[in-house]
């Protein structure tokens, strides 16, 4: 049975699109969504909603300013989130998820907490695997 056969079909395949498929154009959506940044920052603007930029970075531990900065203009590229900017002295940006981001955060927010109930089995696990190849 092959993969096709497996899956059910979606909008997407029905338009022709199939992200197991080299060279569909939705291939190239999702490696932006399996980004482990992108998906921190959609959990936490769907947690929380709209956040300032150093609201955000606080948000995501870890990120640095630059990869936040590249995370951001790739989710607003895409039609994720949106970035406002107020007319006020300094000027306040504000950055929240759009109907497809609010979408996407709806998805992630179970996969964030299956990942918190079942990381401490798993790295039990890995370290059983890692002792039994000698390695660490």
């Amino acid at each position: 049975m092959t993969t096709q056969e497996r899956r059910p079909a979606v909008v997407g395949q029905a338009q022709g699109l199939d992200v197991f498929a080299r060279l569909c154009p939705s291939r190239v959506v999702f490696a932006v969504l399996a980004d482990k940044w992108a998906l921190l920052i959609v959990m936490s603007l769907g947690e929380v909603g709209g956040q300032r930029f150093s609201e955000v970075r606080r948000a995501v531990d870890g990120i640095s300013r630059k990869m936040l900065t590249q995370s951001l203009r790739t989710l607003e590229r895409h039609g994720l989130v949106r970035r406002t900017v107020y007319p006020e002295t300094p000027p306040r940006v504000v950055y929240e998820l759009l109907p497809l981001g609010l979408q996407l955060a709806d998805l992630v927010a179970p996969l964030g907490r299956w990942t918190e109930e079942h990381a401490p089995a798993m790295l039990a696990v890995r370290e059983g695997v890692d002792r039994a190849n000698g390695e660490g």
